[in-house]
């Protein structure tokens, strides 16, 4: 189930003749032994690399961020300007499989993703990255879709479920290994190898798969793009992205700048709307969102995915930059997640069509929120096992989340709309995700402020503690300026650290509250067992 689908039943072009009834392609015959396993292989990595550039350079952001002169908060420019150019090229991937076909496609993507990764990897400044980011964003849009179309034709349908749980487990594995890899790179050589790792990898991936696929291309035909809704569609994703991540450096709407980005949005959105609902041949299909569990669904998905991935882009920067961790050792704080998901995904994907899948997100809300608020403890003393405990849990909670929330978000929709719906759901994803990491990372910067008012409003200079605790420091050696700034620091570390726990809090009540959503949907009918679980949203 994926934006990549058959071209059999499309509509004709606006203004054209009606097109006659076409016979359904035959279905490519499974690939068997050492060709079988090459291709598996090939897409695998392809997915992987691709996985993992998300997360990759989540515990390089302040490394980053120093050695292109920016504050790290201006950093995870880096990561959401990846997601939402990302988000913005998925819905594109039905039509671009058309144009050109699904093998042709998928290996000028992962070429072109090479092209980008190298490139940003030349980056020497903020905005060249993220231009550069933006381009590798763009291009990668139909490689997690496709990867999944093709490593399905790759299999005997009684084998759909074990290609699924493939696939599902690569895209979970990746973000286990994001971290760890990114840190090692990061501490031990430098944060540009994190995309020139990209290369070799890339290559073998598309030689692999052009080798094993070629003969067997999906049929293309022209189709119309609705280049207006496109258009639209950058505008207001771009210019509501520009607001959130700019908004803290320019004082919010006291800035013209802000006030002129939020008009452009809400305009842009107002018009990509009625256009949208409108035009034959719509870029995003807005009127799934008439399926009670598609917009119960998807709305559950992407709200709990900006908080999981908000969150998970703010662990490592609280670890590097106010607990001393590097980013190896905060990448190892943040690497168990995977065991859990890995482990029990498989058994999801076989499950999911036979337990009811509200309950089963249901728990993973409900874990999620635990682990939250394990987190909400923490302090300046918190130790690394403390910190890691929560990390395991949470693996559990992921392999309940994705799977379960997108077959309740795909169910009861006609095979003909799948495509269309997997694209939209995604794209809410993946831009709810970069928007919840400029919402959650500038939330944490104005606790922060409000938290070292709170503590320093009692401090008077020449009494109590704080007397004692200059006196101290400028005994040891330090002059009264360095005194005061080591004082700044201390009080810093434990505002930022208040700031994560009520972010960490805030998000544990959320999870719970996002529990009714879930309900306002329809259980989807039983599958019987054997038959293949739809793994489609792990990524």
């Amino acid at each position: 189930m994926t934006a990549a689908s058959s071209s059999a039943g499309l509509p004709a072009p606006a203004g054209g003749p009606p097109t006659p009834p076409a016979v359904a392609p035959a279905e490519p015959t499974p690939l068997h032994g050492t060709t079988l396993l090459l291709g598996t292989l090939a897409l695998s990595l392809a997915t992987f690399m691709n996985v993992l550039d998300s997360s990759i350079a989540n515990v390089s952001i302040p490394a980053i961020a120093g050695d292109l002169g920016v504050s790290p908060g201006q950093g995870t420019w880096v990561i959401t300007s990846f997601g939402v150019a990302n988000a913005i090229s998925v819905p594109l991937t039905g039509w671009l499989t058309q144009r050109f076909g699904a093998v042709r496609l998928f290996t000028m993507s992962v070429l072109l993703f090479v092209l980008t990764s190298w490139l940003c990897g030349f980056a020497s400044s903020l905005e060249m990255l993220v231009f550069f980011r933006v381009l590798q964003g763009l291009v990668a849009g139909p490689m997690i879709p496709l990867s999944q179309t093709l490593l399905l034709s790759s299999y005997p349908r009684a084998l759909a479920g074990t290609a699924l749980a493939l696939w599902g487990v690569t895209t979970l594995v990746a973000p286990v290994v994001g971290p760890l890899l990114g840190g090692w790179i990061t501490d031990n050589i430098s944060w540009p190898w994190i995309f020139y790792i990209n290369v070799p990898v890339g290559l073998l991936a598309a030689a692999l798969t052009w080798g094993i696929y070629r003969t067997r291309e999906t049929p293309t035909r022209k189709l119309p793009i609705d280049t207006v809704g496109l258009t639209l569609l950058v505008l207001w994703v771009g210019a509501l992205q520009l607001m959130l991540d700019k908004g803290k450096e320019l004082d919010w709407f006291a800035s013209h700048e802000i006030v002129a980005m939020a008009v452009v949005a809400a305009v842009a959105f107002a018009l990509f709307l009625v256009w949208e609902l409108t035009d034959k041949h719509p870029v995003v299909d807005l009127k799934l969102f008439k399926e009670r569990n598609f917009a119960f669904g998807a709305l559950s998905l992407s709200v709990a995915y900006a908080l999981f991935f908000g969150n998970v882009v703010l662990l490592p920067l609280w670890l590097q930059q106010w607990m001393g961790y590097t980013a190896t050792s905060a990448g190892m704080a943040l690497a168990p997640v995977g065991l859990f998901a890995i482990l029990l995904t498989p058994i999801v994907g076989r499950k999911v069509g036979q337990w009811d899948p509200r309950r089963m997100a249901t728990g993973a809300f409900i874990v999620f929120a635990l682990v939250l608020w394990m987190r909400a403890q923490f302090t300046v003393q918190t130790d690394f096992v403390t910190i890691l405990i929560p990390t395991l849990i949470q693996g559990a909670a992921m392999a309940f989340f994705f799977i379960p929330l997108t077959t309740i978000t795909l169910s009861g929709l006609a095979p003909e709309r799948i495509p269309a719906a997997a694209g939209l759901s995604n794209f809410t994803r993946i831009t709810a995700g970069a928007m919840g990491v400029s919402i959650t990372t500038t939330l944490w910067e104005s606790r922060a402020a409000l938290h070292h008012a709170h503590l320093t409003e009692t401090l008077v200079q020449g009494q109590g503690v704080f007397a004692q605790t200059l006196n101290g420091l400028t005994a040891s050696g330090l002059s009264m300026e360095q005194a005061l700034a080591q004082v700044n620091r201390l009080i810093d570390q434990q505002a930022y650290t208040r700031a994560v726990d009520d972010i960490f809090l805030g998000s544990a009540f959320l999870f719970l509250t996002l529990i009714g959503t879930i309900w306002l949907t329809q259980r989807p009918p039983r599958v019987p067992a054997g038959a293949p679980g739809d793994a489609g949203g792990a990524h």
